[in-house]
């Protein structure tokens, strides 16, 4: 299949050049130039399938026409070696558990897969390849993680200087090896810019091979569409879907994980409708409110990954939907949550219910209990284990309440390693090239 920019001012690509570009010449992201429906069939019987099975089905959709069968089938199983479980918390309300990959945190999966996919795509490629990738938290250790100790592969996590928490900072900070760790003295939307500035840099890409794994490559984001399917399913194998409608809760900053759920929307996942929950940073929120798109920079707030004033993927919902505000909102609906209104809906669930929600999750949480009526069934994803927060989170429920993994405790043991930097583009290019051109 080709991929063609969202920007449409160059040509199509294969599928291995979006991949390893990262981002279109002319700026704009890559799309897939179709979107196969799964027949109907196949969600009749979806209950019957594994997460891995019915992954590989989607799989097949996007990628099938320029991987091998048993190359993909491969990197389907090897990226799913945990599970992401639907979880009840109260009455039609589901949790979708995507906290229990190797960095606890939904990110694992897209990150897992992309990593394979640039292997595969890199076997015979004798140049060094340097991975780029701006995060607001989670999305640093999940690449990090997934590239950690593969040959010919260099990443650098760039990350906006105390905005992500302890814990996320230790996951991408401690691990040596090929990961450099870089901190940025401004926002995640500065981190970001500079990842795309060096991608647009002509000199830089003609000496170096960079690529990004941020959500803007396809094989980051397109992937985690496979757990709204096997929620669905799951959820069918209980037979809780009769008569139902389906309600997905996203907490959204950068818009990759919605974008990936409502693609799997193209492809026939029944769904009614999706929740945009967004924090204080609610650019989107008010472009479903008004029809007009105004990014802005982000401003803090206690759900950190969310706090994004230009979320990139954006431009792949406008393109998606053919730049239609009407079409736009009748699958989109946008809540917005202060960092109290946070608060409040993690004590509340917390001693309603026992459940433990993290500051995204509880966007999500909070959406669908607004929205929510009784013909539907609602599923919102918490996408951080809320030890990841843990001096935020034992602010609002109190110490002792938030128990520590252990393959998160090992992290705080170890020694921070970073390299700090302005947000100023020509100072991050210098330290870039004389970085790459004495390793």
């Amino acid at each position: 299949m080709k991929y063609y920019s969202t920007n449409r001012q160059v040509p199509p690509v294969s599928l291995r050049t979006a991949v390893i570009k990262g981002l279109a010449a002319d700026n704009g992201l890559f799309m897939p130039m179709s979107v196969q429906p799964l027949g109907e069939g196949f969600f009749e019987g979806i209950q019957h399938f594994s997460f891995q099975e019915i992954a590989f089905a989607v799989a097949l959709r996007f990628f099938g026409d320029d991987i091998d069968r048993q190359h993909l089938h491969q990197i389907v199983n090897e990226t799913l070696s945990f599970d992401c479980p639907v979880v009840p918390v109260k009455d039609n309300i589901w949790s979708l558990e995507l906290f229990h990959g190797p960095t606890l945190a939904f990110k694992d999966v897209g990150a897992r897969f992309m990593a394979r996919m640039l292997r595969y795509f890199l076997k015979d490629n004798k140049s060094v390849v340097n991975v780029l990738v701006a995060t607001s938290g989670d999305t640093g250790s999940a690449v990090a993680n997934g590239f950690l100790g593969v040959e010919g592969i260099n990443v650098f996590v760039l990350y906006p200087r105390g905005k992500v928490s302890e814990i996320q900072e230790k996951q991408f900070t401690t691990l040596g090896q090929n990961i450099t760790a870089i901190e940025v003295d401004g926002t995640f939307d500065d981190c970001q810019r500079l990842v795309k500035s060096a991608f647009l840099d002509h000199d830089l890409n003609k000496k170096f091979l960079l690529t990004s794994a941020n959500s803007i490559n396809v094989a980051r984001f397109l992937p985690q569409s496979f757990y709204y399917f096997n929620a669905y399913a799951r959820l069918k194998e209980r037979g809780e879907m009769k008569d139902k409608e389906l309600v997905f809760a996203v907490p959204s900053g950068n818009f990759g994980n919605l974008t990936a759920g409502l693609f799997a929307m193209e492809m026939g996942l029944p769904v009614s409708r999706f929740l945009a929950a967004n924090n204080e940073n609610d650019v989107v929120y008010e472009y479903l409110q008004t029809g007009e798109y105004h990014p802005r920079p982000s401003v803090e707030t206690l759900a950190n990954a969310m706090d994004v004033g230009t979320p990139s993927n954006f431009a792949r919902i406008l393109d998606l939907f053919g730049d239609s505000h009407v079409k736009i909102s009748s699958v989109m609906k946008g809540f917005r949550y202060s960092d109290d209104e946070i608060t409040e809906m993690i004590k509340k669930v917390f001693r309603d219910t026992g459940y433990l929600l993290d500051p995204h999750g509880a966007c999500g949480y909070a959406a669908l209990e607004e929205y929510l009526d009784e013909n539907q069934t609602g599923i919102f994803l918490e996408t951080a284990h809320p030890a990841k927060f843990t001096d935020t989170m034992e602010r609002i429920i109190g110490p002792g309440n938030v128990p520590m993994p252990d393959t998160l405790a090992k992290y705080l043991k170890g020694k921070r390693e970073v390299v700090g930097l302005s947000s100023d583009f020509w100072e991050f290019r210098q330290w870039l090239v004389n970085e790459l051109n004495n390793s």
